[in-house]
């Protein structure tokens, strides 16, 4: 191992640097989560829970660290974090994802590794590829959409889309993973000569255009980033939530259908523990946060940086916004089937459209089920 690891490994609060590049990432939340989630599932679960998640991790993801036990390790080279999961006799690998896997989706991650339990998958995602790599969702992560627009530009206040198209205001999108756009412009609510997809990830563009354009970004992320971290901007940026105007479930754990009957018992033992970790993050970050910047900070994250600071406002944004919240039917985690049925509706044109082929008479029963939610657990 290099000596610039070791110094990362010792600023990260590391326990050591061995000739190994699976390292002790942090205690973890130990006897927190080996006490409070510890349903069986050995025999029950696979040996090892594989999770792929879509980027790397953050609040986003904090309901899945918080189960982790005591001593997580970090595989920086596959971009890996492996630890009990809580008291239940079996291992949770949280597998990072974007640049790590190349930008490959969860929906085809999941498609190619049998090893994969779960994907985080978004409701555009598993719509666009329900042929060719099917999932159904198990556990909504959030109840309304995270995603945003942002701005700069204190002249503008826009409320909707719609506002934005007809302001002529250039859109700075991404051409992977984001389906948006392509809904917007066809329903009307953007000009198709005021989409770019040529965002990068990086706030460069924005800062060069003095915040007169309007960009995509996440809620819980770049809105915090440029007003306090990109020195270069360190001001002000206005924002409008996605939820209404494009309702996703942005973020789903999800598994393979045919998966889906041999993991009957798992999943009914599992999911039950997503939501009582989700509550329990939602309700006391603080730990499972100090988890999360050392991890990022062992792996090779490409510029990517958390800080205390942006997950308690990540976190602020998460309860302020209702972004983690019960379900139309009180129970955290679920899903409104008629919400995913008008969702099917709007974008199965688009992805049509570009040519993709959609499973034919794609229902709500084929993307999501709350078969395996505990009731019993919400917010309230």
């Amino acid at each position: 191992m290099t000596t610039s690891v070791c110094v990362a490994a010792l600023l990260c609060g590391l326990t050591a640097c061995a000739d190994s590049d699976d390292q002790p990432a942090a205690s973890g939340t130990g006897a927190v989560s080996a006490s409070r989630y510890s349903t069986p599932l050995k025999g029950i679960c696979p040996d090892t829970v594989v999770v792929q998640q879509p980027w790397w991790p953050g609040a986003d993801q904090g309901f899945l660290f918080q189960l982790l036990g005591p001593n997580p390790t970090v595989d920086k080279d596959s971009s890996r974090i492996t630890g009990q999961l809580g008291g239940t006799g079996v291992t949770l690998e949280i597998r990072a994802g974007g640049p790590a896997v190349g930008f490959q989706p969860a929906s085809s991650l999941l498609a190619q590794d049998d090893d994969i339990l779960l994907g985080d998958i978004s409701t555009d995602e598993a719509v666009q590829n329900s042929a060719k790599a099917p999932s159904t969702a198990v556990f909504s992560v959030y109840e309304k959409n995270p995603q945003v627009l942002l701005w700069g530009n204190p002249d503008w206040n826009f409320t909707s889309v719609a506002d934005i198209g007809r302001e002529g205001a250039t859109v700075l999108v991404s051409t992977s993973q984001v389906s948006y756009p392509d809904v917007f412009e066809r329903e009307g609510l953007l000009n198709k000569s005021q989409i770019d997809t040529s965002y990068q990830g990086t706030p460069d563009r924005f800062v060069a255009a003095d915040g007169k354009v309007v960009q995509q970004g996440f809620v819980t992320y770049e809105p915090y980033q440029l007003e306090h971290d990109v020195k270069a901007w360190n001001r002000p940026v206005r924002y409008l939530l996605l939820d209404k105007d494009y309702p996703v479930y942005r973020s789903q754990l999800s598994i393979r259908p045919d998966k889906l009957a041999a993991n009957q018992a798992c999943l009914s033992g599992l999911v039950p523990l997503f939501q009582q970790a989700q509550r329990d993050y939602l309700d006391d970050p603080a730990a499972t946060n100090q988890l999360l910047l050392k991890v990022l900070g062992s792996l090779n994250t490409s510029g990517f940086t958390l800080s205390p600071e942006l997950l308690a406002n990540a976190n602020a944004q998460q309860k302020r916004l209702g972004l983690i919240a019960d379900g139309s039917d009180g129970v955290l985690g679920s899903f409104d089937t008629a919400r995913v049925q008008t969702l099917i509706g709007r974008l199965t044109p688009v992805f049509e459209a570009q040519g993709d082929r959609l499973k034919p008479g794609l229902a709500p029963k084929d993307l999501v089920t709350n078969e395996f939610l505990d009731r019993s657990i919400s917010l309230k």
